[in-house]
């Protein structure tokens, strides 16, 4: 899960890239990344940490033009801790090409061993977003040899890459000099939309454009929302800010993340038609009815959300079975969502420092606590411990999510099946894992079924760590293996790559 936005204007766009992103913040904490276009000439800057703290008042002069793009990075492929594996990507040839990506390919390695081989290009990181940036180069060389690139030749250049690549990629590439290109998987896993503004006179007029992971981002930055990019589909806009679009996969399917509705969207976006807030508020519903065949309603005094991204699913729980919602927690906003820390021992220490209870609301109560989902187990126990150590008489677990069972494969942080607190256990030895008196889960036909009536036009969905059916239909024993292991390695720590040498793409001198 990562965050990405490109824009082209014709006025200066750096400002704009970066409140965009302060947007899609929640995609990613690790490392953020700008690129702006001046001409032909390209300018980036990157490094780990928030936006905020990535970008100072001397790296936003730095990064002239009205053409750009920028990523927030949430690491699933290669080192969390390598600032050579933050994004934007550069490639020089052919054109110039620079590339961010929200996604994971499945078949990197494989990818990896034939661009050296067969295609002659050098991977210099352990990150799939660099064998995806080269594999896009080589195509649109073979594409645009001896002859002026147009629309036609990008998407020539797209139908190849989808034929090579596997997995889940939203792509937005910069071509200097000619505009930016934007491209979906073929099953539409990871979100993709695009929107655009009217620009005043004294800017020149005409229509700025901009591509964004969520509607926030657009809707955030004064843009209206065209529509999603479909699956496998990709579009081209020129630097007069016109839209060229063209499908380039053979049968593409619409099937989102899942998790996107569950977790990981902000709820004010709305994802391939589907509000995620409404979503939220169906999986609340559904679940309010596993809580009911479960337990009699009387044994719960009050009910309460896990923050943030359960308040929708816990407030309509609460009104189905009849029972006052709660704010029991307050979430210190300055520490990071603990599901996408690097590293068991930073999730772990972040719990309390990011919630504290309010001894009123579980003092003598039985309470039910209810969270979007439960991965690793280790949050919901300090949480459990919490509301037992405020004064709660029980403390019971509701999850708006069905148990995650099975590796992501898809961009999603869920990489082992060892870490994974439902993979191969019962729901009575989780429950007495997290240390809770009643452990109630969504269901997965359930969920499925109360999402999809928000878009009939949608197919199914990619929901792999819920029901282990994976869409793209190319993942072996061995794939997962060889991604465990990768991921494993890249978790180590990060002292082994603090004196790195970086190769990046250098920025406009700064002034002494």
């Amino acid at each position: 899960m990562c965050g990405i936005v490109g824009v082209i204007s014709k006025a200066p766009v750096n400002q704009l890239i970066y409140d965009a992103l302060l947007l899609l913040q929640h995609r990613g904490q690790d490392a953020a990344g700008i690129v702006t276009m001046q001409g032909t000439q390209c300018f980036m800057h990157k490094a780990r940490g928030m936006v905020k703290d990535v970008f100072r008042t001397r790296n936003m002069r730095a990064l002239p033009g009205a053409v750009g793009l920028g990523q927030v990075r949430y690491p699933t492929a290669g080192n969390a801790f390598n600032e050579e594996e933050a994004q934007p990507f550069y490639v020089n040839a052919p054109y110039g090409i620079v590339l961010v990506h929200n996604g994971n390919l499945t078949n990197a390695h494989a990818l990896k061993t034939e661009l050296f081989d067969v295609d002659r290009r050098h991977i210099n990181t352990g990150s799939d977003t660099e064998v995806l940036i080269n594999v896009l180069a080589h195509e649109m060389e073979l594409a645009g040899r001896d002859v002026p690139l147009t629309p036609e030749l990008v998407f020539r250049a797209v139908r190849a890459v989808h034929k090579r690549i596997r997995g889940s990629y939203a792509v937005i590439a910069l071509i200097a000099g000619y505009g930016l290109l934007a491209f979906r998987d073929p099953y539409g896993i990871r979100p993709l939309v695009y929107g655009v503004s009217d620009l005043p006179a004294s800017e020149g007029g005409g229509q700025e454009v901009m591509l964004a992971s969520e509607t926030v981002a657009l809707e955030g930055t004064g843009h209206t929302t065209v529509r999603d990019v479909a699956p496998g589909e990709a579009l081209f806009i020129d630097l007069a800010g016109q839209v060229h679009s063209q499908q380039c996969a053979d049968n593409p399917t619409l099937h989102p993340c899942m998790f996107e509705y569950v977790y990981l969207a902000r709820p004010d976006s709305v994802i391939d038609g589907i509000s995620v807030y409404q979503a939220r508020l169906n999986l609340g519903e559904t679940l309010a009815q596993r809580v009911i065949n479960t337990m009699p309603p009387s044994d719960i005094d009050v009910v309460i959300p896990i923050p943030e991204s359960s308040r929708p699913s816990a407030m309509q729980l609460a009104q189905k079975i009849g029972k006052p919602y709660r704010e029991g927690f307050v979430k210190n906003r300055y520490v990071g969502r603990t599901f996408i820390m690097p590293g068991q021992q930073a999730r772990m220490k972040s719990v309390r420092q990011k919630l504290n209870a309010i001894g009123v609301e579980f003092k003598g109560r039985n309470v039910l606590l209810v969270d979007d989902s439960i991965v690793r187990g280790t949050t919901s126990k300090e949480i459990v411990q919490m509301a037992r150590e405020a004064g709660a008489r029980k403390v019971y677990m509701a999850s708006a999510a069905p148990p995650v069972r099975y590796p992501n494969v898809y961009g999603i942080d869920m990489p082992t099946s060892e870490e994974l607190i439902a993979h191969n256990r019962t729901q009575e030895e989780i429950r007495e894992f997290i240390g809770a008196d009643a452990l109630i889960y969504q269901d997965v036909d359930a969920m499925k079924r109360v999402v999809g009536a928000l878009n009939p036009a949608i197919v199914g969905f990619e929901a792999s760590c819920f029901d282990g059916q994976y869409i793209t239909g190319d993942i072996s024993l061995a794939d997962f293996e060889a991604i465990e292991t990768q991921r494993t390695e890249a978790r180590k720590d990060d002292e082994d790559s603090g004196d790195r040498t970086r190769l990046t793409l250098q920025s406009r001198a700064e002034p002494s």
